[in-house]
């Protein structure tokens, strides 16, 4: 996917009714020596590391529990959409853990630091209202009776993306992802390289003729 330019937009859902992911597997868990639990999670982090990386859009649709390594898996997603009925949770420390899949870093960065500290501290579950109020996701809408309302809502917003540059929106996620993370005067500089990469592009100079043209544009990525 992260050298496939035909693909604009990734969007992850469940092929489980009621469940987009439950995360780790306990009793598979439960037989592992110190050593492998280690390994297993280390793992873990970077398939969430990247997931994270990919350079277009990610859609989670949340039709059911998205809790643990499944909530993670969600927060390395760029956008979220969950059905109204789904359960939410970083619930580690009800089974003497703490996230260790991006959980303790990405949800801060999502929800702000009190509210995550919130969470985390208490594993407690939110439904998909909760979490759209929170900011914790996008979205959330009724599920309907196919039960992949999330699913059809994250494809509608997947459409809304799809018409635009490719290659602006990459660099869009990128100057996002590495500016949140420095001072306001290093963002900048951050925006201003990928607006320099932008504009030597065939896209930039077709939205500036359509839009003189009054057509809509034919992006092709580059």
């Amino acid at each position: 996917l992260r050298f496939d330019e035909q693909v604009r937009v990734v969007v992850f859902k469940s092929q489980v009714k009621g469940v987009f992911c439950a995360g780790a597997d306990l009793k598979e868990r439960a037989k592992m020596d110190d050593t492998e639990v280690g390994e297993f999670v280390r793992r873990l982090r970077n398939l969430m590391d990247e997931i994270a990386a990919l350079p277009v859009p990610t859609i989670a649709a949340i039709d059911g529990y998205a809790l643990g390594g499944g909530l993670e898996l969600a927060l390395a997603c760029d956008l979220r959409v969950a059905a109204s009925s789904a359960k939410m949770g970083l619930i580690e420390t009800t089974r003497g853990l703490l996230p260790g899949a991006g959980g303790t870093q990405r949800l801060p960065r999502c929800v702000g630091i009190g509210l995550a500290k919130e969470l985390i501290f208490t594993g407690r579950q939110v439904d998909g209202e909760q979490a759209a109020s929170m900011g914790l996701v996008n979205h959330s809408v009724p599920q309907n009776s196919e039960g992949d309302a999330a699913y059809q809502r994250a494809l509608t917003l997947a459409k809304e993306i799809l018409p635009q540059a490719p290659f602006a929106v990459k660099m869009g996620k990128l100057a996002i992802n590495k500016g949140i993370e420095v001072d306001i005067a290093s963002g900048m500089a951050i925006e201003g390289m990928c607006y320099a990469q932008n504009i030597p592009t065939r896209d930039r100079q077709e939205g500036m003729a359509a839009f003189m043209e009054k057509r809509p544009p034919q992006f092709t990525g580059k």
